[in-house]
């Protein structure tokens, strides 16, 4: 706390575009391309003027000297190596976070290099379709990082949706909050984070009951892939919000001498809501499991009426094919076979036997 006390935070959210070409430094696009907004705030208000991550640092220690505690908010989006060493030069954020905002598909954590906090969330997306069995992908993942330090705040985000505009522009109308500095921005960007979290769930409830109402449903052919899909899905989203729990209790219990008494009990409220959608994914995946069985079950029970189907018509196919059998043989001396009547009879024999076994299988319920 004495560290936020006497230098004043600068929050910067750095929007970095990937530049496969720019292996080399002539080559490589400058950071100004990939800033999607760099501001310097100052007692729960924005400075006026445009600012890159390095005038901006240089602004909020121009005004920590007056005794101000001002700081900055850079955002970047998909930034390449070189784009996200730029910005970690300047404000000396560490080189193995520096290559996890660069490379992503990182699990949910959080973590200290000295007095930085780097913490990691997976954004999650529903995507609207017009049926399962339309469906290819129901749930859209992305990442975003936060860096804090004492005077800064840098978020890379990664995936084109959940952006922080709206995160920015409700802090900015808060200015109580935003006076509490770069934590504050790190526990807005959360909150935000973990609502998604809800209304995804939420909206895949809807998923899973469709499907459950088409697997109990008679009289309808049941479709396991749709299932498969579903159960697929969940398990992404589980792997997005489960690994937060232990981040979010770090975040409350070791990291109090760089996050403040207010902001950690905003953090619980966000554990809480992170609780809540962490169950009902698990509920979900429960459903899918009981679902499969149920599906399997009943995919398991078709094939039996359909081979009970099948061994019925074989019995009764079985009868006309021995009889024609026996007396295909070409043998002189065989029942009938001089008798005026005899292939009359035959024939009547083959129905009558081939009538009595269809009667008896449907009464049976075998056709």
């Amino acid at each position: 706390m004495a560290q936020f006390q006497t230098r004043r935070p600068i929050l910067l959210e750095v929007n970095l575009i990937h530049n496969p070409e720019g292996d080399s430094e002539h080559d490589a696009a400058p950071v100004s391309e990939t800033v999607v907004d760099c501001a310097v705030y100052c007692d729960g208000e924005r400075l006026p003027g445009d600012f890159t991550p390095a005038t901006a640092l240089t602004k909020v220690r121009e005004l920590e000297q007056g005794g101000l505690r001002p700081f900055v908010w850079v955002g970047l989006h998909e930034p390449d190596a070189n784009q996200m060493q730029s910005v970690a030069d300047v404000y000396g954020l560490h080189p193995l976070s520096v290559e996890d905002a660069v490379n992503a598909h990182q699990r949910p954590k959080v973590e200290r290099y000295d007095d930085i906090l780097f913490l990691v969330l997976k954004t999650v997306k529903y995507v609207p379709h017009e049926s399962m069995a339309l469906a290819r992908e129901i749930v859209e993942t992305g990442e975003i990082m936060v860096f804090i330090g004492p005077d800064f705040a840098v978020t890379v985000r990664h995936g084109d949706h959940t952006g922080l505009a709206v995160v920015r522009h409700q802090l900015e109308a808060n200015p109580d909050r935003l006076r509490l500095g770069p934590p504050a921005v790190m526990h807005a960007i959360a909150d935000h984070v973990v609502d998604s979290y809800r209304s995804v769930t939420e909206a895949m409830e809807a998923d899973v009951d469709a499907i459950e109402e088409e697997t109990f449903s008679p009289g309808r052919k049941t479709d396991i892939e749709p299932i498969y899909l579903l159960k697929r899905e969940v398990v992404e989203l589980r792997r997005a919000v489960w690994p937060l729990t232990d981040a979010l209790a770090r975040m409350q219990t070791d990291y109090q001498d760089l996050l403040p008494k207010e902001i950690r009990r905003y953090l619980r409220d966000v554990a809480d809501h992170q609780t809540l959608a962490a169950d009902l994914i698990a509920s979900h995946d429960e459903m899918l499991t009981s679902l499969v069985h149920a599906a399997l079950a009943r995919v398991e029970l078709q094939q039996n009426l359909d081979v009970r189907k099948i061994s019925a018509w074989v019995a009764i196919a079985a009868v006309p094919t021995m009889i024609a059998g026996i007396y295909g043989m070409n043998f002189e001396n065989m029942p009938e076979l001089a008798w005026q009547w005899g292939y009359p009879a035959v024939l009547l024999l083959m129905a009558t036997v081939c009538g009595s076994l269809y009667f008896t299988f449907r009464r049976n319920h075998w056709l």
